[in-house]
C-alpha cells in the first residue's frame, strides 16, 4: 500500500519535510512516526496509518508536500509490495490566452471571505489537484460550469487575471486593506560581498503576520517604570521553596499574575475586534501569549487559564512551553486562543520598546530588562531601586489614551505591591 500525507488539521494542507525517520527495508508498526512536518510555526510528527515493511520512500528532507502526496510504500503480511508511485509531477500553470484577458475585470477573482478562504467549490479532482500544485485557493476562483463547478479554463483566466494585475502595477505587492508597497529586487552584490540565505517557512510566516499586524491596526503605545522591590524580595524569601518543588521562580510568574489581575479591573484589554460584525469581543477567559525567542524566529505558545492557576504552576508550565518553543515540538493548537501577549526581553537585554500587536488582539505587553537607577522617594531621598521598563502597545480603535494610561497605573500598582500571600506554597 502507498502511504500517503493526510490533511493533519485546520489549514494545514501542505508542509515542508524537516526529517524522515524510516528507511527502505524497515518494518514499521502502525502508529509509529515515519516523518516530521513544519507547517506554518509548529513541526509535527506524522505517523503511519498502517504497518508493514517500507519497500520505497518518495520524499525527502527539504520537500514541500501537499495532502494526498506519496510519503513510502509498505509491503503487509504476506502481501506484495504496492509499487512505490513515482512523486507527482509538478503540474504547469495553465495558460491563459492574453487576448481573453481583459485587464480591468476582475470578475474570475473571488475576495476571501474568510482567514480559510471561504467554502470550497466543486471541481474534478483533476482541478482540484492543479489549483494545489500552483497554491491556488479554489474558493478565490470563480466556477463557469453548471452549478458554479471550476473548470480548467477557470483556472487558466484566473491566473491570466493575476499576471494582468503584476504587470499593470509594476513590481509591488498587494498588502492589507488594497495597500501596496514596492518589492525590494536589488543586486546588492555591486557594492561589496554579501551572503544570500533563503528564508525559513517560519520567517516567511512571521514576516507576513508582521507586516498585516502592523499596517491594519493603529498602534499607540505607553510607557512606564515599575518597581521591582517588593518582587525581589519575595523571590529571595520564596526561592528555595519553589526550588524543592521543582520550579525556578523567575520574575515572569509574577509579572503574569499581576497582568491577570488588572486585565479583570480593564476588560477591553483582554477583547478582539470582530471587524465584519463590527462587534467588541470581551473574553472572559485569561489565555497569555508568552513571545520565546527561538532560533528559529519568534514563537508564541499560549498560557491557558493563567487567572486559575498558582504562581507555582504558572513557573512550571512557563519553563515547560518555553522549552517546547526551542525544541520546535510545539502543536499548532498550543499557539492559538491567546487573549493578551507578554513580549519579555529582561534576559537578553535592552529598555523599552514598542512591541507589535498579536491580531486579533487588541494589546500587548512589552517588558526590559530590570536595572538599578536612582530613584526619588516619597521622603525626598535618592535611592537605587530596581526599576522594571515596560510597554503597552494597544489598538487605538478600541483602546482611548486615558483607558490606557488608567490600566498602565494599575499595572504598576499591581506589581509593586505583590502579595506575599499569592507567593507562600
Amino acid at each position: 500500500m502507498d502511504v500517503r500525507f493526510p490533511k493533519v488539521g485546520e489549514g494545514a494542507d501542505s508542509g515542508k519535510v524537516v526529517s524522515v525517520l524510516v528507511k527502505v527495508g524497515d518494518t514499521i508498526s502502525a502508529g509509529q512516526t515515519i516523518l516530521e512536518l513544519e507547517s506554518e510555526k509548529a513541526i509535527a510528527p506524522i505517523p503511519s496509518p498502517a504497518g508493514g515493511k517500507i519497500t520505497a520512500i518518495s520524499v525527502k528532507e527539504g520537500d514541500t508536500i501537499t495532502v494526498g502526496a506519496v510519503l513510502l510504500s509498505l509491503e503487509g503480511d504476506g502481501g506484495a509490495a504496492a509499487p512505490a508511485s513515482a512523486p507527482a509531477k509538478k503540474a504547469s500553470a495553465p495558460k491563459a490566452s492574453r487576448a481573453a484577458v481583459v485587464e480591468d475585470d476582475d470578475d474570475d477573482i473571488l475576495p476571501a471571505a474568510t482567514e480559510d478562504d471561504g467554502p470550497v467549490p466543486a471541481a474534478s479532482p483533476y482541478v482540484r489537484k492543479v489549483a494545489r500544485e500552483l497554491g491556488i485557493p479554489l474558493s478565490r476562483v470563480r466556477g463557469s460550469a453548471s452549478g458554479g463547478r471550476v473548470v480548467i479554463e477557470d483556472l487558466a483566466r484566473y491566473v491570466g487575471k493575476l499576471e494582468a494585475k503584476v504587470a499593470r502595477a509594476g513590481k509591488y505587492a498587494e498588502g492589507p486593506q488594497g495597500l501596496s508597497f514596492p518589492l525590494v529586487n536589488q543586486d546588492f552584490a555591486v557594492y561589496g560581498p554579501v551572503t544570500s540565505e533563503p528564508l525559513t517557512q517560519l520567517r516567511k510566516v512571521i514576516s507576513a503576520r508582521m507586516v498585516e499586524n502592523k499596517v491594519t491596526l493603529p498602534h499607540v503605545t505607553q510607557f512606564a517604570d515599575a518597581d521591582m522591590s517588593g518582587i525581589e524580595a519575595l523571590r529571595a524569601q520564596f526561592k528555595a521553596d519553589y526550588e524543592k518543588a521543582g520550579a525556578k521562580l523567575t520574575p515572569t510568574p509574577f509579572l503574569i499574575k499581576a497582568l491577570v489581575n488588572t486585565l479583570q479591573q480593564h476588560p477591553k484589554f483582554n477583547a478582539s475586534l470582530q471587524e465584519v460584525a463590527e462587534t467588541l469581543i470581551i473574553k472572559h477567559y485569561y489565555h497569555i501569549g508568552i513571545a520565546v525567542d527561538t532560533d528559529a524566529g519568534l514563537l508564541v505558545p499560549v498560557l491557558r487559564d493563567a487567572d486559575k492557576k498558582s504562581l507555582l504552576q504558572i513557573a512550571k508550565e512557563l519553563s515547560e512551553i518555553a522549552g517546547q518553543a526551542r525544541d520546535r515540538k510545539l502543536s499548532p493548537d498550543s499557539m492559538k486562543g491567546g487573549s493578551f501577549t507578554v513580549s519579555n526581553q529582561g534576559a537578553i537585554g535592552g529598555a523599552h520598546f514598542t512591541p507589535i500587536i498579536n491580531k486579533p488582539e487588541v494589546a500587548i505587553l512589552g517588558l526590559g530588562k530590570t536595572s538599578l537607577k536612582p530613584v526619588v522617594t516619597a521622603e525626598g531621598k535618592i535611592e537605587a531601586r530596581p526599576l522594571l521598563p515596560l510597554t503597552i502597545s494597544y489598538d487605538h480603535r478600541v483602546i482611548d489614551g486615558g483607558s490606557a494610561a488608567r490600566f498602565t497605573v494599575e499595572l504598576v500598582k499591581a506589581i509593586e505591591t505583590f502579595p506575599a500571600s499569592a507567593v507562600k506554597l
